[in-house]
């Protein structure tokens, strides 16, 4: 494992770190243990004056923290400063609730009372990935730092600097040392971390493929853990949708973030009535996107997070076109440097085709024509992954019912506008378990305690 900055829009090296060594990996173990028999005891009033503070620095150093993402994984700077803020709304929503959805629960036995009471675990081991270098961070450190737990942190291997900021957010905002750590470690140190008793929970955001093996590592440790992985979202128009509202959320929801986000709208299954239209539509919309440098405000395309990245999906598009898929438009890089992507439609794909089961992470449409909702929804349902989808619809009423049987773990109704403190995320299938934000964000690693006061004589 590597930590290196590097520029995607002109592939420049930035600057490159060194992995921590064993001895210093223990030594941060063993402050994160000690700090944790601290804060454990600490009133959710005084964990929230270090959690409110770090929100408010987030805002107070916007400008820089969103330039260093836009430099190491090429966001344009107006998603940039947007993921900021909401990581910043993120840290303040949990220090103002995170005593209220911790609260004890009455409980109402037959005889006598009892109460559920939430309590903090220990030591938690989270590993992130680039493509939203702090709200990753900010929705597991808002929740579960505010939980009574401490955190130990492996950040994407292209995002060190991003890793590096957001930890320093936390000593500038007075965190007791151990509190919050970023580890530049390497995979099979992050094997020992999970196998280290001191650790009690686990969560992974990235790949399937990562989540398994994290998954089943902590799975033989027996500690909870949770998984959210990857997703091939259904973007649904059926055949009374407002067809100028929906294409502009299918050009977002397609290349908001180059197209690299887990709940992008990936597969869009259209009624045949709006078919010819949709795709019209929609192809003279991304043609009219415009690359360049992602610190530029003009600039309507980025490029992907890193050359390797682009060359996977361009391997991805091929495989498609040989197993029968046709491009639409795209299909290719842009004649440039640096790692641009056209944007790609592709369509006429068969079960068979390995696309029809694959994730595209970046700037590729697939495209499906349905001639019933019947049809619509086992379509968005013959997948592997259950993140999220959309439906879109001028009837609200029908558009619910179709959510309802959407097998995922979100579904939006004329949107996709997931970001919302107060709102669950996480999703069902290959796309993993377990929900981050909302109330039930916070419930991932804390202890849910029965206790039952009742005088009884024991059984004869």
């Amino acid at each position: 494992m590597s930590y290196q900055s590097v520029n995607p829009f002109d592939g420049k090296t930035l600057k490159i770190f060194d992995e921590l060594n064993d001895r210093q990996l223990e030594k941060a173990v063993a402050v994160a243990t000690t700090c944790y028999e601290t804060w454990r005891h600490k009133s959710y009033a005084e964990r929230a004056v270090v959690v409110a503070k770090v929100g408010v620095l987030m805002q107070k150093h916007a400008q820089e923290l969103a330039r260093t993402m836009t430099l190491e994984m090429g966001k344009r700077t107006s998603e940039a400063q947007g993921e900021v803020a909401f990581s910043a709304r993120i840290l303040d929503y949990y220090a103002k609730n995170a005593e209220r959805f911790l609260a004890p629960q009455k409980l109402h036995p037959t005889h006598g009372e009892a109460h559920m009471e939430s309590s903090p675990i220990g030591v938690i081991f989270c590993v992130e990935p680039w493509n939203f270098p702090y709200y990753q961070l900010a929705r597991i450190a808002g929740p579960h730092l505010m939980a009574g737990n401490v955190l130990m942190v492996k950040h994407a291997g292209i995002v060190p600097q991003c890793a590096m900021a957001f930890e320093q957010l936390w000593t500038e905002a007075g965190a007791p040392a151990g509190l919050y750590t970023n580890l530049l470690i390497s995979h099979a140190q992050a094997e020992r971390v999970i196998d280290d008793p001191r650790i009690k929970g686990v969560a992974l955001t990235g790949s399937v493929e990562a989540g398994r093996s994290v998954a089943a590592r902590a799975g033989r440790n027996l500690k909870v853990s949770s998984m959210e992985l990857g997703g091939s979202d259904a973007f649904i128009v059926l055949d009374d949708a407002d067809l100028e509202r929906t294409v502009k959320w299918a050009v977002w929801g397609r290349i908001y973030n180059t197209g690299q986000t887990c709940c992008a709208a990936k597969r869009f299954i259209v009624a045949d009535k709006l078919a010819d239209q949709f795709i019209e539509k929609f192809q003279a919309a991304l043609g009219a996107l415009e690359a360049g440098d992602p610190l530029d405000e003009k600039t309507t395309l980025g490029p992907l997070s890193t050359e390797s990245a682009l060359l996977g999906l361009l391997k991805q598009v091929d495989a498609a076109v040989a197993h029968g898929a046709r491009v639409v438009m795209g299909g290719k890089r842009i004649d440039r440097p640096g790692a641009f992507m056209q944007p790609t439609i592709l369509t006429d794909i068969e079960p068979d085709n390995p696309a029809y089961r694959e994730e595209f992470f970046g700037p590729v449409a697939l495209f499906f024509r349905v001639k019933s909702e019947e049809e619509a929804i086992a379509l968005a349902n013959d997948s592997d992954f259950g993140l999220g989808g959309s439906v879109f619809t001028k009837d609200v009423a029908r558009g619910k019912r179709v959510a309802s049987r959407i097998e995922t773990g979100m579904v939006f109704i004329n949107n996709i506008d997931w970001s919302d403190a107060e709102l669950p995320f996480g999703g069902i299938k290959d796309s993993g378990y377990g929900r981050e934000l909302g109330d039930m964000g916070i419930q991932q690693f804390v202890n849910k305690k029965l206790v039952r006061t009742v005088t009884l004589d024991a059984p004869g």
